[in-house]
């Protein structure tokens, strides 16, 4: 999901009670905690161009890359759509690292995919409130402290080959919350574990960091210093 670590699993009735339609611009939004760096929708949206905070489509940097915006449609492990746009977005610099590490993808003959990139606060707060207590609670981002996906610092992807832009065999499937996603697994094809350790170079020589328990989520080095941010996609300049 970028779950944060962190996804959740939810059965029926949990997407029926909450999480079957989370419309970006339709909650009443106001902020995490006082201490974290924030910036509202508004004055994320009057960012200076050359701001590192101020959010890139990646698309736009490198049209090459693919994007299968999951939360965008209800094929995600909420089975509700949580974004009304199919949209990729990161910080200025994040941003473009990914270009640099599509390019050395390509000399390679593969493409980045993306599943996931900059999420709305709001769309964190809202996956929080729609999750009974207990301990899938302990599975989500919580909207307090804000997470690396509402920091534009968080991407979630995999590679297609170029030659017919099919995905990759990897370990499992996006969003599988089972030990065969993490990095260490070591039971999956000798193709996937290929694959998953060549997505982890292009992104690594780029200042990523991969999640331990998530093989296609990866965090930008220095996404500290960058704030939550709660700007839905179609206010993004």
């Amino acid at each position: 999901m970028a779950r944060e670590g962190r996804g959740i699993i939810l059965s029926r009735r949990e997407v029926a009670f909450g999480l079957a339609a989370l419309p970006i611009a339709g909650c009443a939004a106001v902020g995490p905690d006082r201490d974290v760096a924030f910036i509202p929708a508004n004055k994320a949206a009057a960012l200076k161009p050359d701001d590192p905070k101020r959010l890139l489509e990646l698309i736009k940097l490198d049209p090459t890359i693919q994007l299968d915006m999951r939360y965008a449609t209800a094929n995600n492990f909420t089975g509700g759509v949580l974004y009304d746009e199919a949209r990729a977005f990161l910080a200025a610099p994040a941003a473009h690292a990914v270009a640099r590490a599509s390019k050395a993808a390509q000399a390679d003959g593969f493409g980045l995919t993306i599943y996931d990139a900059y999420r709305p606060w709001r769309i964190t707060k809202k996956l929080w409130e729609a999750t009974p207590l207990g301990p899938k609670k302990e599975y989500v981002a919580d909207p307090k402290r804000g997470s690396k996906h509402n920091r534009g610092c968080a991407v979630d992807m995999t590679l297609h080959d170029l030659r017919d832009g099919q995905l990759v065999e990897m370990p499992t499937e996006f969003d599988d919350f089972s030990e065969k996603a993490h990095r260490d697994y070591m039971g999956a094809s000798a193709t996937a574990i290929s694959n998953r350790a060549r997505l982890a170079r292009y992104l690594e020589a780029e200042g990523f960091v991969g999640l331990s328990n998530e093989w296609w989520h990866f965090d930008f080095t220095g996404w500290e210093q960058f704030p939550v941010m709660d700007m839905p996609f179609n206010q993004i300049p």
